[in-house]
């Protein structure tokens, strides 16, 4: 592989680091765009308008079902989530009163041990009483902390999506401009060769944001079955914070489940502690089965190589890489094809 070949790579992966973090409103506004290009195209043919107002009428369409999506759907999850928090400090209280009463009520057992021993259980349940309670409110404090952090982020939310709307406009209206001036930055014996780079990269991105979407959906569908099955209060609050959760490696769907099934085993309730139990096992199994192989087929790499590059770019640079990973291995791949990029490794005998 030359140098020049080589600072081009590297050029390009930060490029595309810059997308994926800074940039990710013009990104995604350059993805719907290139999704909304067939529409375009079509009503452009069929109706023999210009370009101009096809595309206006396609992003405006695209607009009106996002914002009619979050308002008859997001309404009724929002308000649930406000019923989950204006509940838990009712639950809070609830779990000290039980740890309170298991204390007291154990007053005749320690009346048969020595009093030395007797004083030692005392104090020990007193500590252990104390220590949960503490950290049940440690919970509320962080839910509530990040019930204002979300608030805080709102008006943050609202210019990145005026930034989308506005740039998914302009990057629609002059989609094919900007592929021709891409486009002629290289010579014209290589302009065949990042042209198909460039339409397997976007195939690859479409098809990994949808497969991203697919495995969120299913995996929502199957956490509020599991909930409407245990008759769980707020189901669809509840598995919209799990598959939010979901999306943070670090985190997982453990991060929601684990505290709360141990509260409902603490709490007595373990029915509803062991139907948790399984939900979280069947969840996490149904995601180890389909991540890999949906994503694989999506953008057109294996499994093996999906999850390896999904790891690694995690590892290396956080949530970000969990994309960029496979999508380099996807220009990689693109390049290795076209004769872009060649690698060829001679052992002397």
């Amino acid at each position: 592989m030359s140098l020049r070949t080589a600072v081009f790579c590297a050029l390009g992966a930060i490029l595309l680091y810059g997308l994926f973090t800074t940039g990710f409103p013009f990104l995604l506004a350059i993805l719907i765009a290139i999704f909304l290009e067939r529409p375009v195209q079509m009503m452009m043919k069929y109706f023999r308008i210009g370009r101009m107002t096809a595309s206006a009428a396609a992003c405006t369409l695209f607009t009106a079902v996002i914002l009619g999506f979050f308002y008859m759907v997001g309404f009724k999850i929002i308000s649930e989530l406000i019923q989950l928090l204006k509940r838990a400090p009712g639950y809070l209280n609830d779990a000290i009163l039980f740890f309170e009463n298991t204390t007291s009520s154990s007053g005749l057992l320690y009346q048969t041990l020595p009093s030395g021993v007797a004083e030692q259980v005392v104090k020990w349940m007193e500590s252990n009483v104390g220590s949960i309670a503490e950290n049940l409110n440690g919970i509320l404090l962080a839910i509530y902390g990040y019930s204002l952090g979300v608030a805080k982020v709102i008006p943050s939310l609202f210019i990145f999506f005026v930034v989308f709307i506005i740039g998914l406009y302009l990057i629609s209206f002059h989609l094919p401009k900007l592929y021709e001036s891409f486009l002629n930055l290289f010579d014209t014996t290589s302009r065949s060769k990042v042209s198909s780079v460039l339409n397997d990269l976007r195939r690859a991105i479409l098809g990994f944001l949808f497969a991203q979407l697919l495995i969120s959906l299913l995996t929502y569908i199957l956490t509020l079955a599991g909930l409407l099955m245990l008759r769980v209060d707020y189901p669809l609050a509840i598995a919209l914070l799990i598959i939010l959760v979901d999306i943070l490696p670090v985190l997982g769907v453990s991060a929601v489940f684990v505290p709360w099934l141990v509260y409902c085993f603490l709490v007595g309730n373990t029915q509803l502690g062991i139907g948790l139990l399984i939900l979280l096992i069947v969840i996490v199994i149904f995601r180890r089965m389909i991540e890999p192989k949906i994503i694989g087929d999506a953008i057109g790499i294996n499994a093996l190589a999906a999850l390896v590059s999904m790891y690694a770019g995690f590892q290396l640079i956080g949530v970000v890489g969990l994309v960029l990973g496979p999508v380099m291995v996807i220009v990689y791949q693109a390049m290795r094809r076209v004769g872009l990029l060649k690698i060829n490794i001679k052992l002397e005998g």
